[in-house]
C-alpha cells in the first residue's frame, strides 16, 4: 500500500518516516474552568484531515497509529502512586469501531488500567463546528456506570472549547471520582 502522507510504499498507513517526521508528538497543556489540566500531543491544525477519518474504516488504522505514536509513549513513561483508570469520553461504537476506545486502549500500562463503557452520552448530539454557546446549550448528557477506581484520568481526541470535558468532569465529582487530568490528542487552540 502506499502512505497517506508521502504516497511512497509502505506496510502501514503512514510510513515510519511519516509518523518521524510529521507525527512526533509535543505536551500542550492549558487548564479547564474547574482547574484541571488537559495536555494535548498534536495541533489540531497538524492533524486535522487525519482526524476527519475518526467515522470511516480508515479511521480505525489512522487513530491506532496516532494513539502509539502519542498516549502509548506518555503512558509508559507516567508513574503514579496509587491506582489509576483511563475512562473515554463517550466510547460508543459507531463505523464498526470507537475512536475514544483506540485511545483509551493505548493508555494501558503499569500504572494505568483502561475502563471501556463507564461513560456514555445520552444526548447523541454532535459539537463539531458548533460554538461555545451552541455546545453549553445542548449538554451531552453523560451518564457514568459505577467502577471502583477513584482517580481517573479521561480521555479524548479534540478539546475545542472545553464543554465536553468539563461536563465529563462534572460527572465523575457527582460520582466521587476525583479526575487527575484529561488527555486529548489535538487541540483546537494551539496555534
Amino acid at each position: 500500500m502506499k502512505c497517506l502522507l508521502c504516497e511512497n510504499l509502505s506496510f502501514t498507513h503512514i510510513c515510519k518516516s511519516c509518523q518521524k517526521t510529521f507525527l512526533t508528538p509535543s505536551l500542550y497543556k492549558r487548564k479547564l474552568q474547574n482547574n484541571i489540566e488537559v495536555i494535548s500531543f498534536y495541533k489540531y491544525k497538524e492533524i486535522k484531515e487525519l482526524l476527519f477519518t475518526k467515522h470511516t474504516d480508515l479511521g480505525f488504522y489512522i487513530y491506532s497509529i496516532l494513539a502509539k505514536n502519542s498516549l502509548k509513549k506518555f503512558a509508559l513513561e507516567f508513574e503514579y502512586a496509587d491506582s489509576i483508570s483511563s475512562i473515554a469520553i463517550d466510547d460508543n461504537v459507531k463505523s464498526g469501531y470507537s475512536h475514544t476506545a483506540i485511545l483509551n486502549k493505548s493508555l494501558k500500562s503499569k500504572y494505568i488500567k483502561p475502563l471501556y463503557n463507564k461513560l456514555r452520552a445520552t444526548n447523541d448530539i454532535s459539537y463539531s463546528g458548533k460554538n461555545k454557546v451552541y455546545r453549553l446549550s445542548n449538554p451531552r448528557g453523560f451518564e457514568m456506570k459505577n467502577f471502583k477506581t477513584k482517580n481517573v484520568i479521561l480521555v479524548d481526541d479534540i478539546i475545542t472549547t472545553g464543554s465536553t470535558l468539563n461536563q465529563a468532569i462534572d460527572v465523575m465529582k457527582l460520582n466521587k471520582k476525583e479526575v487527575l487530568f484529561c488527555l486529548t490528542l489535538s487541540d483546537v487552540n494551539i496555534t
